[in-house]
């Protein structure tokens, strides 16, 4: 099928120079990461529950999205 598709001059520009690096066509480079993005859309999301050790009454438990918490509770460990 052929179609047209309207990209930014950068990524186009990018997108052509690496096609010509590794020995491929731009449209073998666009059809690859199409099939990727979409392969990728059919795979369900995982999320699995983090381990849990200690307790709350042992040592406090840390907010692991809080840099600064994160980085003291490992320094108090002596895990980093």
């Amino acid at each position: 099928m052929r179609t047209t598709i309207n990209l930014p001059d950068g990524l186009a520009e990018e997108a052509k120079q690496k096609a010509r690096e590794s020995g491929r066509t731009f449209t073998s480079l666009v059809i690859e990461g199409l099939r990727q993005v979409l392969s990728e859309s059919d795979m369900p999301v995982r999320f699995e529950r983090l381990p849990v050790h200690g307790s709350s009454s042992d040592r406090p438990l840390v907010d692991v999205s809080d840099r600064d918490a994160l980085a003291a509770a490992l320094d108090a460990d002596g895990l980093r």
